[in-house]
């Protein structure tokens, strides 16, 4: 056997033997730190910002970047701000609809990459104090499971 088959091999038992994905620094800065975990156990995903203290302006940059396990002819979101384990606010709204295509990834099929670099706008003045998860996932017409993660927000700037 090639020692290519046999790394291979291993690489697709470890997949296989691992429960969840890795937590990904999003940004770390004195006072800011924000982390994301897939929770699509199927599925991890790219997501990045240039600095931590774009996130405190009203719109800031982002990168994200996944290969689809499944079309996205209708999407939704759905965002949970949960601290010490309790949901204290949810958000959702749908982001494809039929005649109604807010993103230019709308219509992607299954096995495409979708890739966005561009602003986003929280809709926020100011991000939360505190340490707190943020919950999103992204679910399609079928209501499966586009993308999901947990962020993990540490926020003691002084507003």
């Amino acid at each position: 056997m090639k020692a290519s088959n046999v790394v291979l091999i291993f690489v697709l038992l470890y997949i296989n033997a691992s429960t969840e994905w890795p937590t990904h620094t999003v940004c770390k800065e004195d006072n800011l730190e924000i982390y994301y975990k897939s929770c699509d156990s199927q599925q991890d995903f790219a997501f990045s910002i240039d600095r931590c203290s774009d996130v405190t302006t009203h719109t800031f940059n982002i990168r994200a970047a996944i290969v689809l396990r499944h079309s996205i002819k209708e999407l939704y979101v759905n965002v949970d701000l949960i601290i010490n384990g309790k949901t204290i606010l949810t958000y959702s709204e749908a982001l494809c609809e039929p005649g109604l295509s807010k993103l230019i990834f709308c219509g992607k099929k299954k096995g495409e990459h979708l890739y966005y670099e561009g602003p986003v706008t929280l809709g926020i003045k100011e991000i939360p104090q505190g340490d707190y998860t943020i919950s999103a996932k992204l679910t399609n017409e079928d209501h499966t499971t586009v993308a999901c993660a947990d962020f993990t927000v540490k926020n003691y700037l002084d507003y």
